[in-house]
């Protein structure tokens, strides 16, 4: 389910044609991208090795692309920390 404060956020937007990379959510106008990690816990793909060095490489393309992109676990989405963190991202 897509968080309230992501309403007006594209979601799975193609931001790197050459890679076909895509942020979970971006509003593109402002080029805020958000991206949910899973698997932090229970040492899924975005903490192990390989998953972490391409996640990596996504978040530099994007940088160098002019995207701010915020990173979020599933319990900072539960604790509101997504929540605020787009409202002040949003001002």
């Amino acid at each position: 389910m897509t968080p309230y404060c992501l309403r007006d956020f594209v979601p799975e937007y193609r931001f790197d044609l050459t890679r076909r990379w895509r942020f979970d959510f971006a509003d593109v106008r402002r080029k805020i991208a958000v991206e949910l990690e899973g698997g932090v816990w229970v040492q899924g793909r975005h903490v192990r090795g390989k998953g972490y060095e391409n996640d990596c490489r996504k978040y530099n393309a994007a940088a160098l692309q002019g995207w701010t992109v915020l990173r979020f676990t599933s319990g900072m989405v539960k604790d509101g920390t997504l929540e605020k963190t787009i409202a002040e991202a949003l001002r």
